[in-house]
């Protein structure tokens, strides 16, 4: 046999699409030519193919060597081809003899030593084998990732482990997928570490319950970013179709450990991020910090040193749950519904009003200040709340507040409310649900709407943050004192 065929995976985003691998040996010169639009890393395959093969103990097919990646227009690129192209050299020269191999799929680099090394979206691949119902051959340390997603997974460390295994002089067993993790906070912080703030830990839950946006104002040193840490850890676990989709995405980047497969995740990128790295991007798209946060909590904190541009590439996913990235060869959608949670000090000195600390010009250099962040970016997060500094009594006081535990229960019991009425959480309710839920408060809501000059959206998510309060009162309609406590959190964080 001169010819062989053996399949792969190329990723598009967080998509798999097969890649079909042949391997000619024909007549002429000794060569290696490789075709079907490999990038620069995929081109020096050949390389390590070759120094692979001589390592491992087998002989280069003295002939012109031709691999094809089909489909030649689709973009390829990393070390993910350099398995089948090995195995395809040896099954068209009868090295292996006589193999079936429809049924299998390759995903590997080759160190020069014969060795299997990692490779990254891994996962997307093996969601995708296991839907064809294929065994996929990827290297050992990407075992417990491939046997995740259901597929019958060969994990191996060496080309020749593998071709022992082909020939049947020795067997590999089918790797087996790692122990399901529990439903637990993953050791997150708890919430009863927080000395006072009673209100902030109110809206934190209220946050938890609906999977609101969240803006918090205060002074340094107020709790902001300890208040964000201990969110996760009120968040019920995820399901495993979610918990694979997420970690499916990571998979592009970096995979995630399997004891966190089942935590939301809990990104926080520094205000020097571009906004490159918050979307996502490159030549070839990969996923920014917000799709990294899918399903889980992006924290922003010191909101407005971001850069005004790279916070305003926000509004789009916070409404839709997408990012779509185009480039001039490929468009690709990666999913993006995370719940931000942002931080802020009210001024650049961070003590507005403060008769002892502030800088003393209070309303200039502030209204600048928070003016960097703007209307359209404020009136999607549905939660804005001042958080006051502790005072030394209460800070080196006894602890005062119920441990995250606690609050995670009554969550989780609001969620199952939402999840048994409407089939998804509040904050994805459309308007037309949100008014028939009002009843008699229509027109006490007009009048609001016109005093507190809220526009549509504002009004919309203020009613979203009410259906949850009154969720976690276990009310079945929405009353007035849920509205009063939820237009309370509308308030204008510019100061008069």
């Amino acid at each position: 046999m001169s010819i062989a065929l053996l399949h792969s995976r190329a990723t598009l985003g967080i998509r798999a699409i097969p890649v079909r691998v042949e391997i000619h040996l024909g007549p002429g010169l000794p060569g290696f030519t490789m075709v079907g639009l490999p990038d620069t890393a995929v081109r020096e395959s050949k390389d390590r193919v070759r120094s692979a093969l001589i390592n491992g103990g087998f002989r280069i097919p003295q002939q012109r060597i031709t691999v094809n990646l089909a489909p030649a227009d689709l973009p390829k690129d990393g070390g993910r081809f350099d398995l089948p192209i090995a195995v395809g050299i040896l099954l068209a020269s009868g090295q292996l003899g006589r193999v079936d191999l429809k049924d299998m799929e390759w995903i590997g680099e080759l160190a020069l030593s014969g060795a299997l090394s990692p490779v990254p979206a891994v996962l997307p691949g093996a969601l995708a084998a296991a839907r064809d119902g294929h065994t996929l051959v990827v290297p050992a340390a990407n075992g417990d990732e491939a046997a995740l997603a259901g597929a019958d997974t060969l994990a191996v460390n060496s080309l020749t482990e593998l071709c022992a295994h082909l020939k049947g002089d020795t067997r590999l067993p089918l790797h087996a997928p790692p122990a399901s993790p529990g439903d637990d906070t993953g050791g997150a912080p708890c919430l009863s570490q927080i000395r006072g703030q009673p209100a902030a830990k109110r809206v934190l839950e209220i946050a938890a319950a609906g999977g609101h946006s969240l803006l918090m104002s205060g002074p340094p040193g107020a709790g902001k970013s300890m208040l964000a840490s201990r969110l996760p850890g009120l968040l019920p676990p995820l399901d495993r179709e979610r918990a694979l989709e997420v970690a499916a995405i990571h998979s592009l980047r970096h995979a995630r450990p399997a004891g966190a497969f089942l935590q939301p995740p809990y990104r926080a990128p520094h205000h020097t991020a571009s906004a490159a790295a918050l979307v996502g991007g490159g030549g070839r798209p990969r996923p920014g910090e917000i799709s990294l946060a899918h399903e889980g909590v992006l924290f922003l904190d010191e909101m407005p040193e971001f850069q005004p541009r790279v916070l305003e590439v926000l509004r789009e996913p916070l409404e839709t749950g997408e990012v779509h990235i185009a480039r001039a060869a490929q468009q690709v959608t990666f999913p993006a519904r995370f719940q931000l949670v942002a931080a802020m000090n009210p001024c650049p000195c961070g003590y507005l009003g403060d008769p002892e600390k502030s800088c003393g010009y209070e309303c200039e250099k502030a209204k600048r200040y928070q003016r960097r962040l703007s209307g359209p970016l404020l009136d999607r997060i549905d939660l804005h709340l001042e958080v006051p500094a502790v005072s030394p009594d209460t800070l080196l006081g006894a602890a005062d507040g119920e441990p995250s535990r606690r609050v995670r229960e009554r969550v989780l019991a609001a969620r199952a409310c939402q999840l048994h009425r409407q089939g998804r959480l509040n904050r994805e309710l459309d308007a037309e649900r949100l008014m028939e839920a009002l009843g008699p408060h229509k027109a006490w809501l007009t009048g609001v709407m016109e005093r507190l000059e809220l526009s549509a959206r504002a009004l919309h998510r203020s009613l979203r943050v009410a259906r949850t309060i009154a969720d976690l009162a276990g009310s079945e309609v929405i009353r007035r004192e849920h509205l009063r406590e939820a237009l309370s959190y509308r308030q204008n964080l510019l100061k008069p």
